[in-house]
């Protein structure tokens, strides 16, 4: 199998919602590492938009949070803080 285009790469994330996890997500599908960070307790407000198995929302379990962070890894980070904003600029 070849080599994707992005493999090496690695993005990280600080979006919510549709358009920032879109794009990450087609840079995903490329072969870039992509690391999503939310923030703890809210987390990306598309957990709340469904569809949801049997109309029951849960954040887990949205369907349109899932196709946008399918092939991702996930971290929450608070970065108002010192340790959170250490471990961001870790990151970077």
């Amino acid at each position: 199998m070849p080599e994707k285009a992005l493999a090496g790469v690695k993005v990280l994330e600080y979006a919510d919602l549709i358009s920032g996890p879109y794009c990450t997500k087609l840079l995903s599908n490329l072969g870039a590492e992509v690391i999503k960070v939310e923030r703890p307790r809210v987390g990306d407000r598309s957990r709340s938009v469904g569809p949801f198995p049997n109309d029951t929302p849960d954040p887990e379990k949205s369907g349109l949070f899932l196709y946008l962070n399918a092939n991702k890894l996930g971290i929450t980070l608070n970065t108002k803080t010192e340790t959170g904003l250490a471990l961001f600029k870790e990151l970077v």
